[in-house]
């Protein structure tokens, strides 16, 4: 089938399988963690921390893996941190096994996987281009990582309400050690060539500034950073919420709340077939419009929603808008950065995308004990409203101004 071409390659397919299996795991452990710090503490402010610490090395440390991952070998550093993320989790499975429920332990660890993640998101995107034979396949690659991102988004979740409700905590921690075997496997029957690693005289420092140079130079790649940059900040962190309105709002237990992290990966999943379906021709920034908008606007319902199965609509419809917004800044840098800067470029991306997620998740935690969840949401959803429009008024004085004709009168580009 055209939508999943990018599985012809040999090395992406390996990459997919395993990748498929490790992140339902990640996102088992996820779910736990959030149910557990709410279930011991019953602090909207914790969980924001936790998100926080677990996100907030990709702002400070992205641009330096970008840098640091274009003078080394990227499959191995992807090795080196699949392994290192595996002993995490088997560090926080031993801990919960012998019931030691320690909160800064657990955020601790939380920071270290922020770490770890930090150097392995830019290294596995930026490995992508070399993964598919044919470089007309990398957008369908793009999505199809997105289609298994999201995929485990909803497996895992669901996955780990039964398993929560039915063996504990310990159980999710233990099943994410194990997800890590099958992605090393994977990763070890690859055969990838890379381009040789080309050794520089100048220093990472001056390559991160050229880096900031290059991104911040073009107003196409710049605008949209901006704009994810805004989403990340002020509207994906409503997440950080979920399981607050799972057990107050809607007074379930940790089945509701897989629910909702399982309706958010089901839209994000439509989204992202939808995206890998696209032709190269395709309007990116167009998607990127409709899906803030979708994303924007499904908030705004989520918050004033009182039936549940309303609620899990409205955020499977959040799911949509979010999934396909990122997906399409994604696919747009990785096609339209320069080669010798697409590391660099995508480590921005990432520092844009999940290292804003952990300001945001401190700030709408400290915001909802006072406000209160559902205004907290309703606020996040109003934020990307006003970010959409800023972006499609910049967008359209940019393109009015690109082409000046010699009698000084402006012409449309």
């Amino acid at each position: 089938m055209d939508a999943f071409r990018a599985l012809n390659s040999r090395n992406f397919r390996l990459f997919f399988s395993g990748q498929s299996i490790s992140l339902i795991g990640t996102w088992v452990q996820k779910t736990a963690v959030c149910w557990l710090i709410y279930r011991l503490t019953n602090s909207a402010m914790l969980l924001g921390v936790v998100s926080f610490v677990s996100l907030i090395p990709s702002l400070l440390l992205s641009p330096y893996a970008g840098s640091y991952i274009e003078r080394h070998n990227r499959y191995h550093i992807l090795l080196i941190t699949q392994i290192a993320s595996m002993l995490q989790a088997g560090t926080l499975a031993l801990m919960l096994l012998l019931r030691y429920y320690n909160i800064p332990a657990i955020i601790f660890l939380s920071l270290v996987q922020g770490m770890i993640n930090a150097f392995d998101m830019t290294c596995r995107q930026s490995l992508m281009v070399e993964m598919v034979e044919k470089r007309e396949d990398l957008p369908n690659a793009i999505a199809l990582n997105s289609i298994m991102m999201n995929f485990a988004r909803i497996a895992g979740p669901a996955l780990a309400g039964i398993i929560l409700s039915t063996f504990g905590e310990d159980v999710c921690f233990m099943s994410n050690f194990f997800s890590y075997i099958p992605v090393l496997i994977s990763l070890w029957m690859m055969k990838i060539v890379l381009p040789p690693v080309l050794k520089s005289d100048r220093s990472i420092w001056m390559e991160l500034k050229e880096g900031f140079r290059y991104v911040s130079g073009d107003k196409d790649l710049a605008s949209i950073l901006l704009m994810l940059c805004a989403s990340s900040l002020l509207v994906i962190p409503f997440t950080t919420l979920m399981p607050i309105f799972a057990k107050d709002i809607f007074n379930g237990d940790a089945k509701t709340f897989s629910w909702f992290e399982s309706a958010a990966g089901l839209g994000a999943v439509t989204a992202a077939l939808y995206m890998a379906r696209l032709k190269p021709s395709a309007d990116l920034i167009k998607i990127l419009i409709t899906a803030s908008l979708i994303f924007a606007l499904s908030l705004l319902l989520l918050a004033v929603s009182s039936w549940l199965p309303l609620a899990l609509l409205f955020m499977t419809l959040s799911g949509v808008g979010m999934m396909a917004q990122v997906s399409a800044t994604n696919t747009y840098i990785q096609t339209h950065a320069i080669p010798e800067m697409r590391a660099r470029a995508i480590s921005y991306y990432v520092m844009a995308f999940q290292g804003m997620i952990p300001v945001g998740s401190l700030l709408i935690g400290l915001l909802a004990n006072y406000i209160g969840p559902r205004f907290s949401v309703f606020m996040a959803g109003l934020s990307g409203a006003v970010a959409i429009a800023i972006f499609v008024s910049y967008r359209k004085k940019n393109r009015t101004n690109r082409v000046e004709i010699p009698d000084g009168a402006k012409v449309a580009a």
